[in-house]
């Protein structure tokens, strides 16, 4: 763990090099939703490939840059683009990224994604603020020796999603007219779709919606003591007995669909905290 500790240093000396913005919000662009990225007014960009220990993009619709500046008048990075555990990378080198947005001053992190959606009063290009999760992953990012100055060893759940921040989005999306679904988020490993049975199983035990992403993130945020707020974009339909064939660049389209009215929801919601 004192390795990782070492990682994060270098990884923000570098950082440092290039700016020296304290930004007090992380945002994680999930895929698809390149177009919030238009809502920060940057500073500087910075490509993933040039962040010591920094893993690198491998999936379409994931840029690769970190990107520093304002949303409104709040000091933000962003995340255009994240990692996933279905390329190879191991859960402390997909969360890492959060280790150092955490070591740059952040003190809230917003995360979206784009997911199926479980509940049948669900459409496609639904956004869905995420109320609570159900880690499927089989897996923890908090697994092995803990460093103290990180986090504590057993980090409660507690307000995982922060109920101040939902109340900020929740009230956003009524003054920008924006429809704002609710729900819970499984998050599974992919890379493969669901299956009937599964997508039935998920809804069974209590998910509205299921992703490849973001509870990992969640997890180390919590961990690190960093506030968190989630929003999904619902860009299929997993009903077991109505499915339909789908494709990464369905999800993709439908994502990028959504991503006007989602950027404007995040960024209005971002300008309140």
């Amino acid at each position: 763990m004192e390795k990782l500790k070492q990682m994060i240093d270098e990884a923000v000396a570098f950082i440092r090099t290039k700016t020296d913005m304290s930004p007090r919000i992380g945002v994680i662009l999930g895929s698809g939703l390149g177009e919030l990225a238009k809502a920060v007014n940057r500073e500087i960009e910075i490509s993933y490939d040039q962040i010591p220990h920094f893993p690198v993009s491998t999936v379409e619709g994931h840029a690769g840059r970190l990107l520093f500046g304002t949303v409104g008048s709040k000091k933000v990075v962003a995340m255009e683009g994240r990692f996933h555990y279905y390329e190879g990378y191991n859960l402390k080198q997909v969360t890492f990224p959060i280790r150092v947005m955490k070591a740059l001053g952040i003190e809230i992190l917003v995360v979206s994604n784009a997911a199926g959606g479980l509940n049948p009063q669900f459409a496609k290009g639904d956004i869905v603020l995420m109320t609570d999760h159900i880690n499927f992953q089989g897996v923890n990012p908090l697994i092995g020796y803990n460093d103290d100055e990180l986090g504590t060893r057993f980090p409660d759940m507690f307000n995982c999603y922060d109920k101040d921040l939902q109340e900020i989005a929740k009230q956003t999306a009524v003054d920008e007219k924006i429809y704002l679904q609710r729900g819970v988020y499984v998050g599974v490993t992919g890379p493969n779709l669901e299956t009937a049975a599964e997508y039935r199983f998920m809804r069974i035990i209590g998910g509205d919606l299921v992703g490849m992403s973001s509870v990992p993130e969640v997890i180390v945020a919590r961990h690190q003591g960093t506030k968190v707020v989630g929003f999904s974009v619902v860009t299929d339909m997993g009903l077991a007995d109505a499915m339909e064939p789908c494709s990464h660049a369905k999800v993709l389209a439908a994502a990028q669909l959504a991503g006007p009215n989602l950027s404007r929801l995040i960024e209005k919601t971002v300008e309140r905290m």
